[in-house]
């Protein structure tokens, strides 16, 4: 029997409510993207609002090991009361790209643990792992730069980001693109690196959207900064 949470709500009903939301054209598109799940998020996201924040019915979604039971699970966490071992081993267990992106935006980076983690992954010889130690580097590079070394990092992306595994060289370019944005001293070089490696310079961009490729995405949000 499934465990009954403070609210009455079951694992097993909103499982159920899960597989009632399930679309095969849904998990087309999100197969093609990596991830396994059938549900539109904009239906997730009215689950999610429903249920409120219930941590422990969150941490019984996520250990069901279904993709959109764990990015509900996300939706519906409290973020600052996960200890630093879980989350570690939540990130290691995400192997989706939306689990793993969502994980680090909405419950690694409002954790308390969030630094401790972004030191350890960074370093980490797992590829994924790596991914997000770049990518909670590069939100430290806009809002929190302090005691960061820029000019190491971008010796470490000229260096490994050509030959990076795709989603740790997409949290790479990321990094670079944002240290030529917000960095005017280090613009220069960030763009020279990204116009030798050429790396996501013919990745596909609908009309209306930023480029990927460092030098066009720092020329355009600088561009943006010098509007405003």
């Amino acid at each position: 029997m499934a465990e009954t949470t403070l609210t009455g709500t079951t694992v097993a009903e909103v499982l159920a409510e899960l597989a009632e939301l399930e679309d095969p054209k849904t998990r087309e598109v999100n197969e093609r993207h990596g991830d396994d799940h059938g549900v539109h998020l904009s239906k997730l996201r009215a689950l999610a609002k429903r249920l409120k924040t219930q941590q422990d019915l969150g941490w019984q979604l996520w250990q069901t090991g279904d993709t959109a039971a764990r990015l509900l699970a996300i939706l519906i966490c409290r973020p600052k009361a996960f200890e630093r071992d879980q989350l570690d081993a939540m990130l290691r267990q995400a192997r989706g790209p939306k689990v793993h992106d969502w994980l680090v935006n909405y419950v690694v980076k409002k954790s308390p643990h969030c630094e401790e983690l972004r030191r350890a992954w960074f370093a980490d010889p797992d590829p994924v792992v790596a991914s997000a130690g770049w990518a909670l580097t590069t939100d430290r590079v806009a809002a929190k730069p302090e005691g960061l070394d820029l000019t190491r990092l971008l010796d470490m992306i000229e260096a490994q980001m050509k030959d990076a595994p795709d989603r740790l060289q997409w949290a790479m370019n990321h990094c670079l693109a944002q240290i030529g944005i917000e960095h005017a001293e280090h613009r220069a070089r960030a763009i020279d690196i990204g116009e030798r490696l050429a790396v996501l310079k013919d990745y596909p961009t609908s009309a209306g959207c930023t480029s990927p490729y460092a030098p066009a995405w720092i020329a355009e949000m600088v561009r943006r900064q010098h509007d405003r």
